[in-house]
């Protein structure tokens, strides 16, 4: 029996949940309503329950179900959570409490429970119908090489305005600034691990160390503090964090840091803050693993800075945390997608000029137990109907899209979208991996979506932009990550691992 000490926490809520939603579902064999109405409480439960038929039979019998079922105790198809891990991140892993040593289902119980899911799942999904892309127009193309090794790894990409310089972190933990006007190259750092996100703020800046690129439970990342050409480790034993926000949230002249620790089977939103001694405090924002951004944004008016995180696991959603006090936060899901989407980067932007701020996500992150290209990949505008309410107005399919970038690049007085994919549906062509979604109409959400021609130069991954060439507009770049993620044709990979093409600068003339 749980006690109640036990019942405080998430996870056992969770088991008492699924043992009665079993128990009516043993109850009810043969209903289908019965086995529907289980099918959705025990899927959403901590998530949005998936629609069976966004996965494929075979993902679900290969992939899904095996990771359920260990997830309830069970092994089936000799799936083993812990195959391949080290006895550290064995441990790490048991501690999780993700996988109970003791099945909380019966054998019956998962088998009746896992032929509903493969009764109704779809034997593939359907392909996306691309409209015709149009040529990109307004850009001159400029491939940089900031080295002479083939082959690219950025997991970082910024853009320096005070240096007009592009910034990227590497896999091997370089930092680089790139002088598009000089074509100059210079290391600004060299780091132990990935860097995954870097800020500056006037004389002091900040590295985001990730630890361990590939998931995993032990906290090995940092947050590293560079001034006067001298280091400091500001923050360590972080949970794989991908992405620091450094504000001054409460408005007292010091900064806090609200660190995205993604982690994995577990991870959190992080709130550090200096306390009277000089160290500091860390508050827990939203627990809940896969946080990849937080933009800080006064969202109600009240003139204080508010928190707007994206969550792109599990959970996947867009919470807008509130500043009610001095440090303290009230959080609510203003968004929430499937857990098969794979959300991946979201945008603030006034869309339709009302004065709120709108949201744009883009979701295909495609590299985890589902890999399939999925119809629902793409780009959503979410127009604010007020008191941050929002709704989906407008979506562009797109397979494996992964970042996103908002402005009005050629300069007309609205807002224009480029949008990438590392995960792009390879079979298509031309290749849709790098698109310009050019605004026609704003009201009625009109698009021209306009497209490179020829082979990508790289499989894109990061976009920033910034005034490169200094002419007063904003051009774009894009940077490649060939590590190796998902299948690529064998010739496609040649051709990228052959290639030292790291970044491409697409130079706006919109202006000329």
């Amino acid at each position: 029996m749980l006690n109640k000490l036990q019942f405080k926490s998430p996870f056992y809520k969770f088991l008492f949940l699924l043992t009665v939603v079993l128990q009516l579902f043993a109850c009810n064999p043969k209903s289908q309503t019965a086995k529907e109405e289980s099918y959705q409480v025990y899927c959403g439960s901590c998530h949005l329950a998936p629609d069976i038929e966004d996965l494929p039979k075979g993902i679900w019998k290969e992939a899904i179900l095996p990771d359920m079922a260990a997830r309830m105790g069970l092994q089936v198809n000799n799936y083993n959570p812990y195959r391949g891990l080290t006895y550290e991140e064995m441990e790490a892993t048991i501690n999780s409490g993700i996988y109970p040593a003791k099945p909380i289902i019966s054998v019956e119980d998962w088998i009746a429970l896992e032929t509903y899911i493969l009764e109704k799942a779809p034997d593939s999904l359907p392909k996306i119908n691309y409209p015709e892309f149009k040529k990109l127009e307004g850009f001159v193309s400029h491939t940089v090489a900031l080295d002479s090794i083939p082959g690219a790894t950025f997991t970082y990409l910024g853009f320096d305005e005070e240096n007009r310089e592009v910034l990227t972190g590497g896999i091997d933990g370089s930092l680089k600034g790139y002088d598009f006007t000089t074509k100059e190259v210079r290391v600004l750092g060299t780091y132990q691990r990935p860097i995954v996100d870097y800020t500056s703020t006037g004389k002091i800046s900040y590295v985001t160390e990730i630890g361990k690129l590939d998931p995993t439970q032990l906290p090995t990342g940092r947050l590293i503090q560079s001034e006067a050409k001298k280091s400091t480790v500001l923050l360590d034993n972080l949970h794989r964090p991908v992405h620091t926000l450094v504000n001054d949230l409460d408005g007292d002249g010091q900064d806090e840091y609200v660190v995205s620790e993604f982690g994995d089977l577990r991870g959190q939103l992080s709130l550090f803050a200096k306390n009277s001694s000089g160290a500091f405090d860390k508050a827990t924002l939203l627990s809940q693993p896969g946080t990849i951004r937080v933009i800080g944004q006064d969202m109600n008016g009240d003139g204080k800075t508010d928190l707007v995180a994206q969550t792109s696991q599990g959970d996947e959603s867009i919470s807008i945390l509130t500043q009610t006090d001095s440090l303290q936060f009230t959080s609510k899901k203003a968004i929430r997608f499937s857990p098969v989407y794979g959300s991946s980067w979201f945008e603030l932007a006034d869309y339709d000029g009302d004065g709120d701020q709108d949201i744009i996500t883009v979701n295909g992150d495609n590299a985890d137990k589902s890999y399939v290209h999925k119809p629902y990949h793409g780009m959503r505008i979410h127009i604010n109907q007020g008191n941050n309410v929002f709704e989906e107005k407008y979506f562009f399919p797109m397979n494996g899209a992964t970042r996103l970038l908002s402005g009005d690049f050629d300069q007309d007085g609205d807002l224009d979208f480029f949008v990438v994919a590392i995960f792009p549906d390879y079979d298509q062509d031309p290749l849709p991996s790098l698109v310009y979604l050019e605004n026609t109409d704003t009201d009625t959400f009109q698009f021209t979506p306009r497209i490179k021609a020829g082979i990508p130069e790289g499989r894109w991954f990061l976009l920033t932009s910034g005034d490169v060439d200094a002419d007063g507009d904003e051009d774009v770049i894009v940077s490649s990550f060939t590590y190796a993620l998902t299948p690529v044709p064998e010739e496609l990979n040649k051709y990228w691992n052959r290639s030292t093409t790291d970044l491409v600068i697409l130079e706006n003339t919109f202006g000329e």
